[in-house]
């Protein structure tokens, strides 16, 4: 749809009104990427609603300080709106999530004369389940249901996470509207294995005939949805939608404009979305409960029912895996390369070229084959249940016994499909077809021109992991896709409307190419890298000094420990960053002794708190030196005085043993490329610039980054990342 004078001018009056009415000036960049999304919109063709124009994504690279939220808003909306599609904004994390709902929107409306209404989707496990979390107290011994919430409506405060008074005090909040039931605006975090215990997954969820669902909190989220004309995601929860075809959760990619910020998330996140594993000993504990269960159900099916025979066929069903699954075992164990030594008791085993032996191979075909037959099963049974929930119906379960049972079996049967996709995974043949050959030519038709080139995709990788504890051991097995190319293409990018993807880093070595290997991006995509308004040049220095080893030597560690003193002296607020947990707390044990008070590591307490002592060292005028690894090298925000210098201690290559990285370098290797510097170094390169864009937040910061690791000017590799950094003043000792 070309873009109207309607359009463009509701885009720059929108642009004007903000400016003026926060009293900021525009900036270049922002206006730039702008006019990138709203041309890219324009250019998009359609007939009744449907895209004609080949498929394409817009790619824009936007640094810290451009004011990426507000370029995209300012753009995407006012073309979504004339088109009629719902404009679909996903993010990587929750802290952005929140921020575009509770600041970034409200500002935006409060400030434009743009109208337009907005809500935010999280999924069903991010919410409280109130019929779980009655069962909870129920099983603790307060029967009194209809009682429960006036009771507790003056219970205790602040209780320890897991304890009775916690759920307690849990559905006072929520029962008082204190608390929305989000389990993200919670005052404290919930630990996973208490969270567990209060949520539930659609194939628990007995919708709207649970007795609970007019205050259910995650439908009273999704109430908004269809009618919103912005709907705040994240990349979770819509490649979950994918996986379901498409607009089962959100909307249906063909009626959505998708923005996908912290974009470069995306590929890593399909992956995990799509990967499998199956714990074996694990798994057959699990068929013991499931037995369990099966037994103590029986006596409220009456005999000869269809519910009852078909908790005879699961019976069957799940003894017929369990045999299967000690043969899994026993060959696993006994026909694999474990490789223990004293420090570790782990082993991994990865399959090259994703290729099974044989035996393994056949048994994982048996393993398919029971699986499937039990998930079908339980599936039959989950349908008995919930037909007892139509009123209008005779039927031979009664209701009451259907809610309690419901989500029992609901919870058995979402596992055991769980437990199907890793032995499908295994099961498949041969390298996937690229995602022109995956369709007939009338389905690929009009789409061929805006694929990705043909290639064959790797083969997935296939891994096993054996672990020893004191009084038992077991086996795990993984599947995964080694590029999420194909997949996100085939879901994704051939059916969406529109997509445009941003992010601080979207380019390796000044390149898209990794992100287009990856993403698997339309042929006809565009790409922006929009300069920053930093002047970095004035605002900081990247410094290597000079050192006498290097990270791979075995007196490194001895180094930093002699080293980093120096580099903190006279600083009020530094940032070391390492790649390894163990090195970390090796250094700091060396340091904290002669340090008490400075050094707070990343592992010492929750992140916020981390980051919330850190803030207040420095605002009382003492000194903080804070350790991190891999999340603080991208996940924090200390702009000012807060942070004035970033220490690297080591390049961030990837760990060799990642079986995933494994396989892809191998399917490199054959194809007669270079792994190091086709995979390995593009990767260091986006670590390395994420790590470094931790210094300066605001147009006003100023700071210093010192990078420890030599290789950065001793190897030909070193070079590129160097150049691959925002133009800092450099100052290298020789």
């Amino acid at each position: 749809m070309a873009l109207t004078d309607d359009i463009k001018q509701s885009i720059q009056q929108g642009y004007r009104d903000v400016l003026a009415g926060k009293d900021i000036r525009a900036r270049y960049g922002q206006r730039l990427m702008i006019a990138e999304i709203a041309k890219y919109m324009g250019d998009i063709t359609e007939n009744d609603g449907q895209r004609t124009s080949p498929a394409a994504a817009c790619v824009v690279e936007a640094g810290t300080g451009t004011g990426k939220t507000l370029a995209y808003l300012i753009a995407a909306i006012p073309v979504a709106k004339a088109l009629g599609k719902t404009l679909v904004i996903s993010t990587a994390t929750v802290a952005l999530q929140d921020q575009i709902v509770l600041k970034d929107l409200p500002d935006l409306k409060k400030h434009s004369k743009m109208d337009f209404n907005w809500t935010l989707a999280k999924g069903r496990g991010r919410y409280l389940c109130m019929s779980r979390l009655e069962a909870r107290l129920h099983d603790e011994g307060n029967t009194d249901s209809d009682t429960m919430p006036l009771f507790l409506l003056d219970g205790p405060k602040n209780e320890e996470p897991g304890t009775r008074a916690f759920f307690e005090e849990m559905l006072a909040s929520y029962g008082s509207r204190e608390w929305d039931g989000d389990r993200d605006h919670w005052p404290e975090q919930i630990p996973d294995d208490v969270w567990r215990q209060v949520t539930t997954d659609h194939r628990q969820c007995t919708n709207r005939h649970c007795s609970y669902f007019d205050s259910c909190a995650f439908f009273d989220a999704r109430k908004d949805l269809d009618d919103a004309d912005i709907v705040v995601a994240n990349h979770d929860l819509v490649l979950a939608d994918l996986a379901l075809g498409g607009g089962a959760i959100l909307p249906e990619p063909e009626n959505a404009l998708y923005i996908f910020d912290e974009a470069h998330h995306l590929p890593d996140k399909a992956l995990n979305h799509f990967a499998a594993s199956l714990p074996l000993n694990a798994t057959r504990q699990w068929l013991k409960q499931l037995s369990q269960a099966l037994v103590k159900m029986q006596p409220y099916l009456a005999a000869g029912t269809q519910a009852a025979k078909s908790l005879d066929r699961i019976s069957s069903a799940s003894r017929e895996v369990d045999l299967v699954l000690n043969r899994v075992y026993e060959e696993a164990e006994q026909n694999t390369g474990w490789e223990f030594n004293e420090e570790r008791r782990t082993a991994q085993w990865r399959y090259p070229e994703g290729e099974l032996p044989e035996a393994m191979a056949d048994l994982s075909a048996e393993s398919r084959i029971a699986t499937a037959n039990m998930v079908r099963q339980l599936g039959v049974l989950a349908d008995e249940l919930q037909g007892a929930f139509d009123e209008r119906k005779e039927h031979e379960i009664d209701r009451e016994t259907a809610e309690a049972w419901y989500p029992v079996i609901g919870s058995f049967h979402a596992r055991a499909e769980d437990q199907l996709r890793l032995w499908t995974a295994w099961c498949e043949q041969g390298n996937a077809k690229p995602a022109s050959e995956s369709e007939t030519d009338s389905e690929a038709g009009e789409e061929k021109e805006s694929r990705p080139p043909v290639q064959k995709s790797p083969p997935p990788a296939r891994w096993a992991v054996r672990q020893r504890w004191d009084h038992a051991e077991d086996i795990t097995l993984y599947s995964s896709p080694v590029l999420a190319d194909n997949l996100l293409y085939s879901r994704l990018w051939s059916r969406a409307y529109g997509a445009v993807l941003t992010s601080a880093t979207l380019t390796a070595l000044g390149r898209f190419d990794r992100l287009n290997a990856r993403a698997g991006l339309p042929q006809g995509s565009r790409f922006l890298v929009v300069p920053s308004s930093f002047r970095y040049g004035e605002m900081a220095t990247v410094e290597v000094p000079a050192m006498s080893a290097m990270p791979t030597d075995d007196g490194f560690a001895d180094e930093l420990v002699k080293r980093l003193p120096d580099l903190w002296a006279g600083e009020k607020a530094t940032l070391v960053l390492f790649t390894s947990r163990r090195q970390m707390q090796q250094v700091r044990d060396a340091l904290a002794p002669d340090y008490p008070e400075l050094i707070i590591t990343q592992d010492d307490m929750a992140k916020g708190e981390v980051l919330r002592q850190h803030c207040s060292r420095v605002d009382e005028g003492r000194p903080s030196v804070l350790f991190g690894v891999a999340s603080f090298a991208e996940g924090i925000d200390l702009p000012g005085k807060y942070l004035h210098h970033v220490v690297i201690t080591r390049l961030p290559f990837s760990v060799p043993d990642d079986p995933i990285e494994a396989s892809l370098a191998e399917w490199v290797t054959q194809r007669g490329g270079n792994p190091f510097m086709e995979i390995t170094v593009p990767d260091a390169s986006i670590k390395l610039v994420q790590a470094v864009g931790r210094l300066l937040r605001t147009e006003q910061d100023t700071g210093r980054v010192t990078i420890l690791d030599r290789r950065i000017i001793a190897r030909r590799y070193g070079q590129l990342l160097l150049d691959a950094l925002p133009p800092f003043r450099r100052i290298i000792e020789r």
